[in-house]
């Protein structure tokens, strides 16, 4: 990954991090999302806390799990914090972000959109680990792009909330369509690098 690249990405993650640190810490639960989600969050606080401080976890590690200059001086770090990506912020965020989509504002379309947001979040992050320890690195970076796209959702559906708001979008309207462009185009973008690397190998 290019250094600016990289600063980017971590400047990103680290915005919503601390977004997410203030607003689930500090103010009472329900008070920064939408009227109509307010209850839900209020119901099921437990999956709330997990869900929010699963992808928490995620979400601050994985950039420098990214950074091969980080990895190669220490790689023990590196083999720690991922475990630490796995466990409390992929299966324990994923899982409880599962049960809560059940919920989902928006009906049918919310509902559909993140559950296999999680789903395909929770089977990356095994495959992930799979693959590391059959001593399959090259498979296990793949992966681990792969399922970080996903835990970047966290970042894009702010973006996407923000920009829909600010163009008057109703948002009983696009918080449907959210359940899909938070994470859909992610991965995608991860395949096209993956397959834009692949091709300049092989002309190179």
């Amino acid at each position: 990954m290019k250094k600016t690249s990289w600063w980017l990405l971590l400047f990103l993650s680290i915005s919503v991090v601390g977004y997410a640190l203030f607003a689930y810490s500090v103010l009472p639960l329900g008070n920064v999302v939408h009227p109509d989600m307010k209850a839900v969050y209020q119901q099921k606080p437990l999956l709330i806390y997990t869900h929010v401080f699963g992808a928490v976890v995620a979400l601050a590690l994985g950039p420098f799990q990214f950074s091969s200059k980080l990895r190669q001086r220490y790689l023990t770090a590196h083999r720690w914090s991922g475990r630490a990506y796995l466990l409390f912020g992929v299966l324990f965020g994923g899982l409880a972000g599962l049960f809560l989509a059940q919920h989902a504002f928006g009906g049918l379309i919310s509902q559909v959109g993140f559950s296999l947001s999680a789903l395909v979040w929770l089977f990356t992050g095994s495959m992930a680990l799979v693959s590391i320890l059959s001593g399959d690195t090259q498979a296990h970076r793949r992966w681990m792009v792969r399922n970080f796209a996903l835990t970047f959702s966290a970042v894009t559906l702010r973006m996407y909330l923000g920009a829909f708001t600010a163009a008057g979008v109703p948002f009983a309207e696009f918080y449907p369509l959210l359940a899909w462009i938070s994470w859909v185009p992610n991965i995608l973008l991860a395949e096209w690098i993956f397959n834009r690397q692949e091709s300049q190998a092989v002309t190179s």
